[in-house]
């Protein structure tokens, strides 16, 4: 509440301007993932300076976008063939982050033209996969839509239709879950105020999620030496069997 105050007083302080402006802070700009890392909550908040410093009477919209890394997926559709279940069709995304959430002050279609929504990439259903498998574009939405439905099970894909909250029409803020399987990487919060279905003004914001501690070096030591982390994990594991079964052949005599 107290950096909240202080960025409304300094809100308070700024000029006039021409164009509506998003002044934004977040609550922390790294999250560590331990062995005791069980989730996260991300507080993005601001305001909104109006032209000529005038609140509207209207609430304004707010769109709130936390986005991860993209990375290249598969996924593949399975059915039943002789009565055993294999990959009958797969497509390819090349770009699918590694976790999206989006917050608004009302539902994406209230807010947005389809159009625009799809150009800043707003909503879950306006995410842009770019697939890399030529496909009819039935067929492409139906393997979006199974993507997005399992990644939202997991909870990396999460949408908050009423997440913004806005205080006299002046100060936002919403709360993004984080959970315990976030990828790590640099993310990118991404505020819009939206007014008469399209996008006035944006601000944005830089989040570091990171491994801390043991964790983080096996993770570096994993990347940067590959080959010889998967002998030892092979080593590791033909040692324990070996420790496992003479503890077990002594207990039985």
């Amino acid at each position: 509440m107290k950096r909240l105050a202080a960025l409304f007083l300094m809100f308070l302080s700024l000029p006039a301007v021409a164009q509506p402006r998003l002044v934004t802070d977040i609550s922390q700009s790294r999250i560590d993932i331990s062995y005791r890392f069980a989730g996260a909550e991300l507080l993005i908040f601001g305001a909104i300076q109006h032209p000529g410093g005038r609140t509207p009477r209207a609430p304004p919209g707010i769109a709130v976008v936390l986005r991860g890394p993209a990375e290249p997926i598969t996924v593949r559709k399975k059915a039943r063939v002789a009565g055993i279940w294999v990959n009958t069709e797969a497509l390819r995304f090349e770009s699918t982050p590694g976790f999206y959430a989006v917050a608004t002050t009302r539902p994406v279609r209230d807010l947005l033209d389809e159009r625009n929504a799809a150009i800043h990439e707003i909503g879950l259903r306006h995410l842009q996969l770019s697939p890399a498998t030529a496909a009819d574009p039935e067929t492409t939405r139906s393997f979006q839509d199974g993507l997005i439905g399992l990644r939202a099970r997991e909870g990396l894909f999460v949408e908050q239709p009423h997440g913004v909250q806005v205080t006299d029409n002046v100060l936002y803020r919403a709360r993004i879950p984080i959970p315990s399987a976030v990828p790590v990487g640099n993310y990118q919060a991404e505020i819009y105020l939206i007014e008469d279905g399209a996008v006035r003004a944006r601000s944005t914001a830089p989040v570091i999620i990171d491994k801390s501690g043991f964790e983080r070096g096996v993770y570096v030591f994993a990347h940067e030496h590959s080959l010889l982390y998967g002998l030892s994990a092979v080593a590791i594991a033909m040692l324990l069997g070996w420790l496992a079964g003479t503890i077990g052949r002594r207990t039985a005599t």
